[in-house]
């Protein structure tokens, strides 16, 4: 696919003609498979960039975070926003500072100027922000195998640890501990297709609704997604398990990059073919579960992220007060306008 003819067809006409796009898009191109070289016949295109807040963003009452365009599958987040999850190292949005000269649909000067100061985003949060979405991905790789393979009190067990490691990392980023506990734990269940379920004490004093809701949504989120698996036909179930698995090792790969050699590659061309087969289900066992050899390999990459965190020299954190004056210089050429050489 020529992904730059593509985008100059009607159904992209929003980048060109929609206020906040335009001329003030800095970095535009491929997200997902396109971006990661892992792309096959039928594969999606996402398209992905960064657009320069209005000056009534930064100096009036107007806010904005992101344009969505779902038919395309495009996402194009403000300067701003994107500055904040690169600070955090998240794996789905400084994969956009990694891609090759070639794959940047749009690169102004302040786009370069960006990637020119990508370093500085750069920091042993890698590894945790990589390695929990890793993490994630194994989850639901064990979740799905179990759901297939275990009987139903032992699934519970798969179910519960995804939930209690889903409400940890939910309670250490939003600082829950002050306002509350809650205890999950496995006893016998009432129903009469449950042999065993999960159930949850909760104890609270003047917790926000919201953030009662949201912490309810990602648990009940570990079990929606459990749950679906099995319930469409098994050759879908196990082509998402294989493209979990992908990813699962992909996003290793990258956060050993960064760690070990303070690089951002999202384009796996040297682990084009190990990816693919992974993707293709070479690595799975025709009862759907994974080989032996799979989780060696995970095992093994596992081991070069802690030694690649031991090892690297990257900062604890990133440093904030060079990203401040970047971002300072770069806000004050989007309220002058100062931004189309």
């Amino acid at each position: 696919m020529d992904i730059s003819k593509q985008i100059q067809t009607p159904e992209y006409d929003f980048l060109r003609n929609h206020p906040r796009l335009g001329n003030r898009i800095i970095l535009l191109g491929p997200g997902g498979s396109y971006a990661y070289g892992t792309y096959q016949e039928n594969s999606d295109l996402d398209i992905r960039g960064i657009t320069l807040n209005l000056p009534s963003d930064l100096l009036g009452l107007t806010q904005f975070e992101q344009y969505e365009d779902a038919h395309t599958d495009t996402v194009i987040y403000s300067f701003n926003k994107i500055i904040r999850l690169l600070l955090a190292c998240n794996p789905n949005t400084i994969e956009i500072l990694g891609l090759d000269d070639d794959q940047y649909l749009i690169r102004t000067p302040i786009g370069q100027e960006l990637l020119d100061h990508k370093h500085l985003f750069l920091s042993k949060r890698a590894a945790k922000s990589f390695g929990g979405y890793a993490g994630a991905q194994l989850r639901r790789l064990q979740n799905a195998v179990a759901r297939n393979t275990l009987p139903q009190k032992e699934r519970e067990q798969h179910i519960y640890r995804s939930v209690k490691h889903a409400l940890e990392d939910f309670e250490r980023k939003n600082d829950m501990h002050s306002k509350g506990r809650i205890h999950l734990y496995i006893d016998q269940s009432q129903r009469p297709n449950l042999e065993t379920e999960i159930f949850i004490d909760a104890e609270y004093k003047h917790l926000p609704l919201r953030d009662y809701q949201a912490m309810f949504g990602t648990m009940q989120n570990v079990v929606r997604d459990y749950d679906q698996i099995g319930k469409r036909n098994k050759k879908k179930d196990w082509d998402h398990l294989n493209k979990h698995a992908m990813h699962l090792i992909r996003l290793f790969l990258m956060a050993v990059d960064i760690l070990k050699k303070g690089e951002i590659r999202t384009h796996r061309t040297q682990e084009r073919e190990l990816l693919c087969s992974i993707r293709r289900g070479d690595f799975q066992n025709q009862d759907g579960t994974f080989s032996k050899e799979f989780y060696k390999m995970l095992d093994d990459y596992e081991k070069r992220l802690d030694e690649a965190l031991k090892y690297s020299a990257l900062p604890d954190h990133p440093d904030t007060e060079q990203v401040e004056q970047f971002v300072e210089s770069v806000n004050r050429r989007a309220v002058n306008g100062d931004f189309y050489a």
